[in-house]
């Protein structure tokens, strides 16, 4: 028997990716508002520029997600070390194709990379907001 508020893993299987609907959403709200905020400050190229960052950020946080869910219902030992491990894919790859996109000269490098970091800053505060609020609530019952 769990303790009251916790959820065992057999009585509900979907808990590790009940959140990523609500990210995926403001994740695309944030999308749409770079590419404007882009467009109006620095022409397509920097509205491309800009989703294109936000969309790094959530194909890279989804994939953690989903792999990190997966090796927790298949065996919680597996969590750390395919965490680690895609972390280190994730940052290398990431640094290899910056590297190349900043040396082509693309106009649309700066817009990329603030698309990434408020891709990061909105992810980061929608994840702590729903663990607080929604997840709490049911936690509590």
């Amino acid at each position: 028997m769990a303790e009251p508020g916790v959820v065992e893993a057999d009585t509900d299987r979907r808990w590790r990716l009940r959140h990523l609907p609500v990210l995926l959403v403001a994740s695309v709200a944030l999308a749409a508002v770079a590419a404007v905020v882009g467009g109006a400050t620095g022409g397509v190229t920097a509205a491309f520029g800009a989703a294109a960052g936000v969309g790094v950020t959530v194909f890279s946080y989804t994939l953690t997600t989903v792999v990190l869910a997966w090796a927790d219902q298949v065996n919680p030992q597996l969590v750390l070390p395919l965490g680690l491990g895609l972390y280190a894919l994730k940052f290398t790859l990431l640094g290899v194709v910056m590297v190349a996109v900043a040396s082509t000269g693309w106009p649309g490098l700066v817009p990329l990379c603030l698309g990434i970091v408020a891709g990061v800053g909105v992810w980061t505060a929608v994840h702590i907001w729903w663990l607080t609020t929604v997840h709490a609530r049911r936690s509590r019952g």
